[in-house]
């Protein structure tokens, strides 16, 4: 595993060299994921990487999480609220669609979770902008397996260095990096409602997708959870579709 760190933190610094920039930055979240990639970040630009902490509706114990991965790495950051701006925007949203009497409240919580990722990275992409810096995802290959990412949410990124790594590859790395031990042991969430966790909204476990991309056997019932959550998602692993040449 350090062998495959040092060739990640090489791939960083080859892909800033080929788009003729800068440096790198990623959102911390105060999970796993994000706390690896600052680590990764900051050691392939020690002076050019930032993390960006935007709290939007969060748990405070997230933001605590992510300040703590910005001590562990020592990487630069930023902490940007963004909760004002979510209501804004949401609603308004909300009137405008009540007022047509077309207003969805089944689709309201994925909705507003959507919303949350997508202000996110629009936010990483200003601060980008500015420093001349690529945007850095976080997804492992459990997330990119089943589409559990927002498109143009957390799934709008440059860059995507944990894609061929499953969630337990992505444990051992955060242990070589120094990520604190709270972080590497806590329960995978990203954090869109109260007491919501990664995998009691997908329907199965990091450790049953894990040994599903391995190739070894899980639960039938667990095989077909996974293998609906690919073929719905398939849209979000590719650009926007396109009609054939007329």
């Amino acid at each position: 595993m350090e062998e495959k760190i040092t060739k990640l933190i090489e791939w960083l610094r080859q892909q800033v060299k080929n788009a003729n920039l800068n440096g790198l930055i990623v959102g911390l979240s105060g999970g796993i994921d994000s706390a690896v990639v600052a680590h990764l970040i900051k050691r392939a630009f020690p002076d050019t990487s930032m993390g960006v902490i935007m709290p939007c509706k969060s748990n405070p114990q997230d933001i605590e999480d992510a300040l703590k991965v910005v001590e562990s790495s020592g990487i630069d950051y930023l902490k940007i609220d963004l909760t004002e701006t979510h209501q804004v925007l949401f609603t308004a949203i909300e009137k405008e669609l009540k007022d047509k009497g077309e207003w969805n409240e089944e689709k309201t919580r994925i909705g507003d979770a959507n919303t949350r990722a997508r202000l996110r990275m629009t936010t990483l992409y200003e601060i980008a902008t500015n420093y001349g810096y690529l945007v850095v995802g976080t997804d492992n290959a459990a997330e990119w397996h089943t589409g559990y990412f927002t498109k143009y949410g957390d799934g709008g990124v440059d860059l995507v260095p944990l894609v061929h790594f499953t969630k337990g590859e992505v444990r051992e790395m955060a242990k070589i990096l120094g990520v604190p031990k709270d972080i590497i042991e806590k329960a995978p969430s990203a954090g869109l409602w109260e007491g919501q966790t990664d995998e009691s909204e997908m329907g199965t476990t990091y450790d049953k997708i894990d040994k599903y991309l391995r190739g070894e056997t899980i639960p039938e019932k667990d095989r077909e959870v996974i293998d609906r959550l690919h073929r719905i998602s398939e849209h979000k692993r590719n650009l926007a579709a396109k009609p054939p040449k007329f």
